[in-house]
């Protein structure tokens, strides 16, 4: 496993945000997140990320024990809900940023940033500014600068929510294609079912803080392990998308 959790508990003000919290993600694989909201999705990203640490257990990434690495020296890039663009500086410029920080020479910079707007189809607005944009066009923006330092590991909080339902559709097949693309290892967070069953190779389902099921989309469509999952899950519409779109 490239990510891997290990009896993971945080409490946060007495109450408990993940409750002996353990699970693993291929090399290569992009995982999804899925939940009702306060389920503990988002704390668990934030913990792999290094934003959040765990009260007890172990985080390993790449066999790498990281609980007391910061998050700057995980090798993580992170797509957050609202995108975090730097409304004051251009497209290339967002791009460049985590560059910058790292002092890396003009030329490598500059040519990262080409590659990566040629990736995300954006090679004619690098001249724009975030607010001249798409919802669509700047969460591509974030894809890419989160894409531009060449992490290991891609972590993405609920990267469509905030995107009307025809853009955040086309943007799932879009994201699906790039990380594949990429070939780099990816978890995000989602409480959209459809949007987990048609993007993710691995689903881990939670509530109140517990893992309740983790497998395939198809696994969980066909053989829901609890009843939480069995209620939680919507089988005719994962149905109606294996009709469409052959997941299941």
């Amino acid at each position: 496993m490239y990510v891997e959790m290990k009896h993971i508990n945080k409490t946060f003000d007495g109450f408990l945000a993940s409750d002996n919290v353990s699970f693993g993600v291929e090399k290569g694989h992009l995982a999804a997140l899925l939940g009702p909201s306060g389920s503990g999705k988002t704390t668990i990203l934030r913990m792999i990320a290094g934003l959040d640490k765990p009260d007890s257990g172990d985080i390993l990434i790449n066999g790498v024990l990281v609980n007391h690495l910061p998050g700057s020296k995980r090798g993580i890039g992170f797509v957050f809900q609202n995108y975090a663009l730097f409304r004051y500086m251009t497209v290339e410029e967002n791009i460049a940023f985590g560059l910058e920080v790292q002092k890396r020479h003009k030329t490598e910079i500059r040519n990262r940033v080409k590659e990566l707007l040629e990736l995300v189809s954006m090679e004619e607005l690098g001249r724009r500014y975030p607010h001249q944009l798409s919802g669509g066009q700047r969460q591509r923006v974030a894809f890419a600068r989160a894409l531009a330092p060449n992490p290991q590991l891609l972590l993405l909080d609920e990267p469509f929510a905030a995107i009307d339902a025809k853009v955040r559709r086309e943007l799932r097949t879009w994201l699906k294609e790039m990380i594949e693309r990429v070939g780099i290892t990816s978890i995000f967070v989602t409480h959209d079912q459809e949007e987990a069953m048609e993007v993710a190779d691995t689903i881990i389902i939670t509530n109140q803080g517990r893992i309740e099921q983790i497998g395939t989309p198809e696994d969980i469509c066909k053989n829901p392990g609890t009843d939480f999952v069995k209620d939680f899950v919507d089988i005719k519409r994962y149905e109606a998308l294996k009709q469409i779109a052959k997941i299941c």
